[in-house]
Formats: C-alpha cells, sequence, structure tokens
C-alpha cells in the first residue's frame, strides 16, 4: 500500500514538472533590461536617461544596461528596438524628432506612430535661438532686421539636416520670407564655437546643449521656440510673441517594441513616473536644463500623433522635400 501511494506521489510530481517545465520564467524582470539611447554618450538625453536607469534599476531590482546608438536620426537606434521581442527587455529614448522623420523622409524601415508601445514622456524642451553675448541684436526683430539688410551674409546655425534645430531654422526661414542660410553642423559644440567665432550669427539649439556657455554669458537667447515660456528660461519670449507665427516643443520619452504586454508596460509606467515625481531627480533634470514631465502611455500616444501631423505641417511651411 506504501509503495502504491509513493509511486502516485511519483507520478503527480512528474505530471507537474511537466505542466510547469522547471525553466519556466520568473516574474518580470528576471534579466537586464536594456535602454537604446539614439544619441551618443554626454548629451541631454543620454545623461538624464542613465540617471532613470539607476532608479530604475533599484525600484525593479534587476540590472539595466544603457546601449548609445546614434546616428541617422533615430532611426539606427529605432530599427534596432523594433527588431527586438517585445518583452519589455528592450526599451527605447524615443525623441520627437523621430516623429519628424516621417515627414522628411519618403520611407521608413519602421513606422514611428505605430511601431513602439508607448511607456511615459521624460522630459521636454524648446529650443533657443541664440546669439553671441557682445551681439547688436536683442531681440529677434533686431535679427531679422539685420538679415533683411544682407541675407547672403547671414547664417543660422543649427546640427544636423534633418535635426529638430535644422528643421526650425528652416521655418524661420520660411516664415519671416527672408533668405538667410541655414548652416548644419556636427555637433552643438561647433554650433556654439561657429556663433562665438560670428561665422553664424544665429544659433538654434536646446538650453540643455549649450547650458554652460548660456550661465557663463558667453552667448544669449534672443526666443524660445515653444508654445510657452520655459519655465527655464522666464524672460525669454516665444517665435510668436517675437512676430513668427511659429511654434515647436521637442521632447523625450521611454518606449518599448509594439506588443509588449500591457501589464509589463503598466509596471514600467509606474516606476518611471515614481520616478520622474522624485524631487531630488527633478531638481537634477532641471539643472541639467530639461523640464521633466511624466504621464500615462495613452497621453504619450496622443502626443506622438499630435506631432506627426504637426511636423507634417512645418515641414510643408519651410518648404522641404523628403529625402
Amino acid at each position: 500500500m506504501l509503495l502504491r501511494t509513493a509511486g502516485l506521489l511519483m507520478a503527480l510530481v512528474i505530471g507537474a514538472a511537466w505542466v510547469v517545465p522547471a525553466g519556466a520564467e520568473a516574474p518580470y524582470p528576471n534579466r537586464p533590461i536594456r535602454i537604446v539611447v539614439p544619441f551618443g554618450p554626454g548629451g541631454f538625453a543620454d545623461i538624464t536617461v542613465r540617471l532613470l536607469a539607476q532608479k530604475l534599476a533599484e525600484r525593479a531590482n534587476a540590472q539595466v544596461v544603457i546601449e548609445n546608438r546614434p546616428g541617422a536620426g533615430g532611426i539606427t537606434a529605432g530599427n534596432a528596438v523594433t527588431s527586438a521581442a517585445p518583452d519589455g527587455y528592450t526599451l527605447f529614448v524615443f525623441s520627437s524628432g523621430i516623429a519628424l522623420s516621417k515627414s522628411l523622409l519618403k520611407s521608413m524601415p519602421f513606422d514611428p506612430a505605430t511601431a513602439f508601445a508607448p511607456i511615459s514622456t521624460l522630459a521636454q524642451f524648446d529650443l533657443l535661438l541664440l546669439v553671441k553675448a557682445d551681439s547688436p541684436m536683442h531681440t529677434l526683430r533686431d535679427a531679422l532686421d539685420a538679415a533683411r539688410v544682407d541675407p547672403q551674409k547671414f547664417n543660422v546655425g543649427t546640427i544636423n539636416p534633418g535635426s529638430t534645430q535644422n528643421v526650425t531654422g528652416e521655418l524661420l526661414r520660411s516664415a519671416s520670407g527672408i533668405p538667410m542660410s541655414v548652416v548644419p553642423h556636427r555637433t552643438s559644440a561647433e554650433v556654439l564655437t561657429s556663433l562665438l567665432r560670428g561665422d553664424t550669427q544665429i544659433g538654434v539649439e536646446t538650453y540643455a546643449a549649450l547650458k554652460s556657455a548660456i550661465d557663463a554669458g558667453q552667448i544669449r537667447a534672443l526666443a524660445s521656440s515653444g508654445i510657452k515660456r520655459s519655465p527655464l528660461q522666464p524672460d525669454v519670449p516665444t517665435l510668436r510673441e517675437s512676430g513668427i507665427d511659429a511654434a515647436v516643443d521637442g521632447w523625450n520619452s521611454l518606449m518599448a517594441p509594439a506588443g509588449t504586454p500591457r501589464d509589463i508596460i503598466a509596471l514600467l509606467n509606474g516606476h518611471v513616473r515614481a520616478i520622474i515625481g522624485d524631487p531630488d531627480f527633478r531638481k537634477r533634470m532641471i539643472e541639467l536644463g530639461g523640464e521633466p514631465v511624466a504621464g500615462s502611455p495613452e497621453e504619450l500616444e496622443a502626443r506622438l500623433k499630435s506631432d506627426i501631423d504637426m511636423w507634417a505641417g512645418v515641414v510643408k511651411k519651410a518648404g522641404l522635400e523628403p529625402n
């Protein structure tokens, strides 16, 4: 009888092992989470995401690894993410510039509107129209008046073609009706150098990218591109306040490949919102030059769709042809 009972118990154990294999995956996360950043090390997005990753590792009790994949306006990095399994272990720092790419490129390896599962916005920022500190131009109107005198010698410096900064420069040229030159540079540092050297008369860049030079008084802002004045630069008027009917707001967010389970998205959203809501984290992000903003996946999805439509209008207004 004992032998028969023991045999029955053994059969139940073997049967249970077959239903729930010994190698069954533990609850998420149980291995390192990779966050792909479409920019090189050292920039605002990279630094802030590294700060976020440290906090996320603590909250999720898992290693979080940053992978920088700059190039092609975020397309290279985005393609790597869309090719990954939708299991929550590959995340993506999606920038508003990728929404812009949909209007600038004739074809893309993925559709920004459908290829990702939104998690949360991370930060938002506007662009500044900057001049050298000792420039005689003190308002955007001053700058446009100077440009009208000799457009061929008035240059607007931005980073690479197709960037939010570059398209904003093209928008300024188009909206003002002045045939000034928009000159792309490889890096923000080169934009600063060209301003200080006098090669360009206006630079278009984020506060975060040129914060040290702005805070040191080497350069100053004539206008900002946002819908409203930035809390980081409250004394700087917007483009609309300066007579240019245009507005551009940039943002960074966290996304996953489309198809990532909703419970994982909800878990990550909760972590991100808690991290960004922490006063110390917010203080550090503001010091770096960005405005911390978190939200729901639904809010981020709506913002992405709205931005794609907005950029289509901006690109058309600037007279740019998709490549």
